[in-house]
């Protein structure tokens, strides 16, 4: 079944058109929830407003919103007016300018959702304004209206898609220096910084998704299952945090040896990561565009792993999906 859609309207560049619809492109499904529970009957709760001042529960037909002004002083706002606010942004994508993607700081990048074509009347038009902006290696400027509030966006090619992130406004985002100005400034060791590039470069690979799992969930997960079979609770010790290091010298040293004794699965994991780029060199040598074949080589491997995971790794998968099945 098809995800529902958060917002439908029209994406237009200069004065062509055509009707798309917005799709999140992330998922809480998964996500272990927990309902709140009347601990003496064992039946769920609900919420309910009360008023600050009488304490007495009021009906949601009085509920009203309210823009505080000052001390106890509020203008009332009623839904249809909100919902009687229309801009351009509202239903229509209206591509403003294009930059490239690279030039918009990572802070600012908000929340990605997935833009096609709504019908089959567009999917010329959609086609041709994604190609566009492919061969142009650019990405479009454009606002949105979701959830009551403009958002500036950022569209870029996808695959046969479109990739929309919402961006965060300039007002939103603290400046690091009022934070990171309060670090002191400190002479660093060249040795140490060659220690420590070592140990990355050891570590160096290539991202994967699926090597990432929700080991908190999983744990939560071990506990559900134990109380569904009546079972004791699995034992979990509390991690130590690492104390802080006396000499970062001889520590870097230690990283190092331990790093580089530390079996194959490391090495054979660089190895790869080495075959992949120097692959992907020569791909993009045959003449392929900026996000052509390298990308189509990465989805590749991606469907790869995930159709072969097998091991330790793939029954922790299982057993996963079939305890939130069985919960």
């Amino acid at each position: 079944m098809s995800p529902r859609p958060a917002w439908k309207g029209y994406l237009k560049l200069s004065l062509v058109s055509c009707a798309v619809e917005l799709t999140n492109a992330t998922t809480q499904a998964e996500k272990v929830s927990f309902r709140t529970l009347n601990r003496k009957t064992g039946n769920p709760v609900r919420r309910q407003y009360v008023d600050s001042v009488t304490g007495k529960a009021i009906d949601p037909d009085d509920e009203v919103k309210g823009y505080e002004l000052g001390e106890d002083e509020y203008v009332l706002v009623e839904q249809d007016e909100i919902e009687a606010v229309q801009i351009e942004s509202n239903h229509t994508l209206a591509i403003e300018g294009f930059v490239d993607k690279d030039e918009i700081a990572q802070i600012y990048l908000d929340t990605p959702y997935y833009l096609t074509p709504s019908d089959e009347v567009s999917v010329e038009a959609f086609a041709v304004i994604r190609e566009a902006m492919r061969r142009q290696g650019k990405a479009g400027l454009a606002r949105i209206v979701l959830y009551n509030r403009e958002r500036p966006v950022v569209i870029e090619p996808l695959e046969k898609g479109l990739l929309l992130t919402t961006l965060r406004y300039r007002k939103t985002v603290r400046e690091p220096d009022v934070v990171m100005d309060d670090i002191p400034k400190t002479r660093v060791d060249a040795d140490m910084i060659d220690l420590a590039t070592h140990i990355i470069s050891r570590k160096a690979g290539v991202f994967d998704p699926d090597q990432f799992e929700d080991r908190y969930e999983d744990a939560l997960l071990e506990i559900i299952e134990a109380k569904k079979r009546g079972t004791r609770l699995p034992l979990i010790k509390a991690q130590k945090p690492p104390a802080n290091v006396v000499n970062l010298f001889d520590a870097l040293k230690r990283s190092l040896a331990d790093d580089s004794g530390g079996g194959s699965g490391g090495r054979q994991r660089r190895s790869g990561a080495a075959k992949s780029g120097s692959s992907g060199k020569s791909s993009a040598k045959a003449g392929g565009t900026k996000d052509g074949p390298s990308k189509s080589g990465k989805r590749g491997k991606a469907a790869s792993a995930s159709k072969g995971s097998t091991g330790r790794g793939g029954s922790r998968k299982a057993a996963a999906s079939s305890r939130r099945k069985s919960a």
